[in-house]
């Protein structure tokens, strides 16, 4: 799969710790130095962090722990503006939430960032800082207790004073004042991409931190720009986020379409966003959340045509986002909430306890369920059904194609009386599907036969994307002589009980296929089968029962197909995993001449 896109341990030496997942680095840098400090080993902990991360309350919890510690701790904010992605998805720079417009508030003028980057150097330098705490030691001898604090305060308020208005125009050194009370010593904003400063100042820091002049945690403030210096990636700072594999520079330009060739299906992303907006112009009472990813989530299309009020980005707050649109359902609204399956993981205390436990209407729409390609294990959706299907008045759906995923977005839309959930895959629609022209309510808890067999020996039961893949896997079938049905559950709960006992009552084996971990969608059907008495004859001969999963272990980052090839949930594998089941009930299958015409 080339070079992972995040930082990964078992890749390089240089990735001291995996990423992938927001606003983790400074939980990880106090553990890093708490560990050194306990082992008595020397050595700095730096934790680098964007202006988008520091919006997640992990990151305060973390700056909560670290500046009650007199370590050596460094924080490095990279406050490039990047706070949602795409940052310029309604065409202008909004800030999302209080702490990113007090940050955008120290951006100053090209002279005024080189007066910050002297006044970080003085204010880093041994010289200022022996003064410092002579000053402090001073003021403890000569100073009676009150008067002594107010003393120890003095530094700050003169750093801040120099720092602000008449020098950057920028109010900068009032903004550090918030870390500074949070017991970090903080220095900036600083160019980012000024060599000599960063160097100079980050110098400073270790030295002063390993002779003991400095003796608390500090908090660097650079200021960067996305890209800079490398053309593309400066044009499209709403999508080049990493490197890639197989990325180039330049990049080659894109081949030209074919005349008349057919334009390739809509992504799911744009299809889900723009059925909500047809639904949302039927009911005012439909609003949108997302944590930050409004062009990843499709919640800027929706945003375009309704405004920011109803549209709603919270920043990268996955707990907050589900506890917030908990109580826009316990207001009366109707909130679907968008977020990627690996990033609903950050808000599921918040799903079981503050949603399902009230039963409150909250529409969960979750992207990215099952691998995802580039993005790798860090951003796969593969634990949704597990961790959701276990909670009680949790209604889930995943949809098998794009016109399944645009009824389904209007069934949704109808449920006022549970909490609901729709999972859906990363990816284009098939583009063969043929489109609802309007949309219909799929009742919770039916499925529907995709391919009824006529011999019942095998039936394979699908939820979400795997059905395009045992249908392929049942065409081969046919041209063994076995006729398979195949069934799409569309729901995962509840489950439809008709069509399990129908499928384990006409059928001598069944095989569940789903795009997720142990425990989900096959978990459920086989709880059902077994209380139901299918397992064990129940009258007559028993269903041989088995499933196909995702398999134990991390899958790395690859082409998406490719990686659906070594989870072994291709149709190539589903033909195989049949031909292993059909001869423990006795079937032989043998491929079939061609039927002469």
């Amino acid at each position: 799969g080339g070079l992972s896109g995040f930082a990964k341990r078992k890749e390089s030496v240089y990735d001291a710790f995996g990423a992938g997942h927001s606003s983790t680095s400074i939980s990880a840098a106090v553990g890093f130095q708490t560990a050194r400090e306990r082992l008595g080993r020397p050595g700095h902990s730096i934790a680098v962090i964007g202006d988008g991360a520091i919006t997640g309350g992990m990151a305060w919890e973390a700056m909560n722990h670290a500046g009650g510690m007199k370590s050596k701790i460094v924080v490095i904010l990279n406050d490039n503006g990047q706070v949602s992605l795409p940052t310029f998805y309604n065409k202008v720079n909004t800030p999302v939430g209080a702490l990113s417009e007090t940050l955008a508030g120290t951006e100053a003028a090209p002279t005024g960032i080189r007066i910050q980057d002297n006044i970080a150097r003085i204010e880093t330098s041994n010289v200022f800082q022996s003064a410092r705490q002579f000053a402090k030691a001073a003021s403890k001898q000569l100073l009676p207790g009150q008067l002594s604090s107010a003393a120890a305060k003095l530094d700050e308020y003169t750093r801040d004073f120099v720092k602000t208005v008449p020098f950057s125009g920028s109010g900068a050194g009032s903004k550090g004042e918030l870390f500074e009370q949070l017991g970090f010593y903080y220095v900036g904003p600083i160019d980012g991409h000024n060599m000599d400063t960063l160097v100079e100042v980050l110098s400073n820091i270790k030295r002063q931190h390993e002779d003991g002049t400095l003796r608390k945690p500090v908090f660097l403030h650079v200021k960067t720009q996305k890209g800079k210096g490398y053309a593309p990636a400066q044009q499209a700072s709403d999508k080049l986020h990493a490197v890639k594999p197989k990325f180039n520079v330049p990049a080659p330009p894109r081949p030209a379409p074919a005349p008349g060739a057919k334009p390739p299906p809509p992504p799911l992303t744009k299809i889900f966003a723009e059925a909500l907006v047809r639904e949302a112009e039927q009911d005012d009472q439909i609003v949108a959340i997302t944590a930050a990813m409004p062009g990843g989530t499709g919640i800027g299309i929706f945003e375009k045509r309704f405004g920011p009020e109803r549209t709603y980005d919270v920043g990268i707050a996955e707990q907050h986002a589900v506890t917030f649109a908990a109580g826009l359902a316990a207001g009366g609204l109707k909130p679907f909430c968008s977020i990627y399956s690996t990033f609903l993981q950050r808000g599921y205390d918040q799903l079981v306890h503050d949603v399902a436990l009230q039963n409150l209407p909250v529409r969960f729409i979750i992207d990215r369920a099952g691998l995802v390609g580039a993005d790798g294990p860090t951003h796969g959706g593969t634990f949704d059904l597990s961790f959701m299907g276990c909670v009680p008045n949790m209604l889930i759906c995943a949809s098998a194609d794009e016109a399944e995923l645009v009824n389904m977005v209007h069934t949704l839309a109808q449920i006022d009386d549970h909490p609901s959930a729709l999972r859906y895959p990363r990816g284009n629609g098939y583009g063969d599907v043929e489109m609802p022209v309007q949309p219909r309510f799929l009742e919770p808890g039916k499925g529907r036969i995709a391919r009824e067999g006529r011999d019942g020996t095998l039936a394979l039961l699908s939820v979400g994307s795997r059905l395009r893949e045992c249908l392929k896997a049942a065409e081969q079938l046919e041209e063994m002589g076995i006729s398979a049905t195949v069934a799409d559950a569309r729901w995962v709960k509840p489950l439809d009980t008709k069509l399990l006992s129908w499928l384990a009552t006409d059928h001598r084996a069944l095989i569940t296929v789903e795009e997720n971990a142990i425990g989900g969608f096959s978990a459920q059907v086989h709880q059902a089968l077994l209380e139901g008495g299918f397992l064990d004859g129940c009258g007559r001969e028993p269903i041989v029962l088995r499933s196909m999963v995702l398999p134990d272990r991390w899958i790395d980052h690859d082409d998406q197909h490719l990686m659906y090839d070594e989870a072994e949930l291709n149709a190539s594998h589903i033909l195989t995993k049949t031909l292993t089941v059909l001869s423990r009930v006795g079937v032989k299958a043998e491929m079939r001449a061609p039927s002469p015409a």
